[in-house]
């Protein structure tokens, strides 16, 4: 549509474009009801108004004449007045064109409508990456979840943290943009808990400690992290506590107040004690068994459901591959 005037053409105003088909079809209407007796942006309330989704999304859904004002398309900066009737609508999400479903045999530890808790295995990679767009447990779940409501507007499932490559044991997703952002939330307020097991080389000093030390970039080798300064890097701690002593070996139990990338292998190579079988951080090369990767296992994991509130604990079982390791050092240290 076009207006045209003494061979002028100018580009449709926004209360031209969407007068057909607002709200129509699949998708959900949303109609609320300004009730402060001061004005306020459009932006600014709807943001406070749908916490479930980000400030750049509210800004999309308005750029794109997807929330009304009285009836008429509103903008960024249009100022409610008490009373005034806003109607936002979203459209269902859009398929992304590089993630493609994919048939996986999951290890379920629980499901409902709102999140997910995979017990994953070692060699699956959580999210497509360059280099590596298919196999992952996202393409996994695209194919076992059929009723996605998406992510951002993007038909996705919503990863809440991530688990290394070799990494194994319990992860949560969401499947809804509502669940991704209180499950986040509680990552960062520390409500969810996620502890490990892992068998490092050497035993440690005590019973137990704290390791401190903020986590970037290797100096050196950019594929690698490292402990590094405050100023280059991010805080991350890390809580241990000796499980079993197991020779030149030992059995640790893990508990994180951050979440950072490689933390615990990281921190455990930092005091020299790396995890068995991190052919990243660990220079030992000669195994008491084969191993699939790392000896890092994400045994268990708390946290509140995004809907509910109700407290849910998951465990995964020590994988057979790690089990029998530890057989073997048990027999050696006896």
């Amino acid at each position: 549509m076009s207006v045209q005037g003494q061979g002028f053409v100018r580009p449709p105003l926004p209360e031209e474009v969407f007068t057909d088909g607002f709200g129509e079809g699949e998708g959900e209407l949303v109609t609320l009801t300004y009730p402060k007796p001061l004005p306020m942006r459009l932006d600014r309330w709807l943001v406070s108004q749908r916490s479930e989704q980000s400030r750049s999304r509210i800004q999309k859904f308005i750029d794109a004449g997807y929330v009304r004002v009285n009836g008429k398309t509103g903008k960024a900066k249009t100022p409610l007045r008490n009373g005034d009737q806003v109607q936002l609508w979203m459209p269902p999400p859009e398929p992304l064109p590089y993630l493609k479903p994919e048939p996986m045999d999951l290890d379920v530890l629980f499901e409902d409508e709102h999140l997910i808790v995979i017990n994953k295995p070692a060699g699956l990679t959580v999210h497509p990456a360059p280099g590596n767009k298919d196999g992952t447990l996202v393409n996994g779940l695209l194919h076992h979840c059929q009723d996605l409501p998406g992510i951002s507007g993007k038909l996705r499932p919503g990863v809440v943290h991530r688990l290394d490559k070799d990494t194994t044991g319990c992860i949560v997703v969401a499947k809804s943009q509502v669940a991704l952002v209180r499950l986040q939330a509680q990552i960062q307020q520390r409500i969810a808990s996620r502890e490990y097991l892992a068998v490092v080389h050497g035993v440690p000093q005590g019973e137990s400690g704290t390791i401190l030390g903020a986590i970037g970039r290797h100096p050196v080798d950019r594929k690698k992290y490292a402990v590094v300064s405050d100023e280059s890097g991010r805080y991350a701690r890390t809580h241990w506590t000796l499980q079993e002593r197991l020779g030149d070996y030992s059995l640790l139990r893990f508990k994180l107040d951050t979440g950072r990338t490689h933390q615990i292998r990281v921190h455990c190579a930092h005091i020299n004690h790396p995890v068995v079988g991190d052919i990243t951080y660990s220079r030992c090369r000669k195994l008491p068994v084969e191993l699939p990767g790392q000896a890092l296992h994400a045994f268990q994991l708390g946290l509140d459901h995004p809907m509910t509130k109700e407290r849910m604990l998951f465990e995964a079982p020590v994988p057979l591959a790690m089990e029998k390791l530890l057989i073997v050092l048990r027999k050696r240290s006896a």
